[in-house]
């Protein structure tokens, strides 16, 4: 494959110290942009490939492998959807979205394994909950789930998409039971109880102590601070997307 006209690692050669003059970053930052600039340069050595008919060497710089590296990631993100493409059964498949409100993807920088463990957690207990249910579809369904923490605009925007065939296994395994066409869970239900559950866990990390709070967020450290947080996001309508 051709190498495009600019990459992420030409961007941050050209402006990257500028960058950091004006910004802060965290280690893990700064290491995945140390990773990126070195990525396939001198920085990581190399070796020589000879052509086995000619003898002509060519020099190839090593890959970073940093999970966050174009470069390095493209393969594997190919093959990564080639083996779940493998797996597609031959029925209607539905792209949902659970998505974080601001106030909690605030919480979420400082405390990503936390956080984004729970997201995961509540999503997932949300659709095997709804979809067992009788009044919906009454299956015990599966699905791939993968976590962005960016939106389209380039902010900080936690939100799961997720892969669900349109339907499942009856609750005996015996025979496969397929969803309304065009239909595949409420929105309103299944948004509803992802609200409360994920709160539920968020306010159980809280009280373990195991979220941190820093900067502006530092009163949130409190019982009383947190609670008040949460108390309007209880009531908000969380953005839950299905469609086939």
């Amino acid at each position: 494959m051709a190498r495009p006209p600019l990459e992420v690692a030409d961007i941050l050669n050209r402006h990257g110290e500028a960058y950091l003059a004006c910004h802060r970053l965290s280690r893990g930052q700064l290491k995945v942009m140390g990773a990126i600039r070195a990525c396939r340069t001198a920085a990581l050595g190399g070796h020589v490939m000879r052509c086995g008919d000619c003898d002509h060497p060519t020099i190839a710089y090593n890959s970073c492998r940093n999970r966050h590296c174009p470069r390095c990631q493209g393969a594997a993100a190919k093959d990564w959807l080639a083996d779940r493409q493998a797996d597609l059964l031959p029925v209607a498949y539905y792209h949902l979205v659970f998505t974080l409100p601001a106030p909690i993807a605030a919480i979420a920088y400082p405390n990503k394994a936390e956080v984004y463990g729970l997201l995961f957690k509540a999503a997932a207990e949300t659709l095997a909950t709804i979809a067992s249910d009788p009044r919906h579809l009454g299956a015990r369904i599966g699905f791939t789930s993968v976590l962005h923490t960016w939106g389209s605009a380039m902010t900080h925007h936690p939100h799961l998409h997720i892969i669900a065939p349109g339907g499942g296994l009856s609750p005996d395994g015996a025979r496969w039971i397929s969803c309304r066409p065009g239909f595949f869970l409420p929105v309103r239900v299944l948004s509803r109880l992802f609200r409360r559950l994920f709160l539920e866990g968020l306010a159980t990390l809280h009280a373990a102590g195991r979220l941190i709070f820093h900067g502006d967020l530092a009163a949130l450290a409190e019982a009383d601070a947190f609670a008040a947080l949460l108390a309007p996001l209880r009531r908000a309508d969380w953005v839950v997307y299905a469609k086939r």
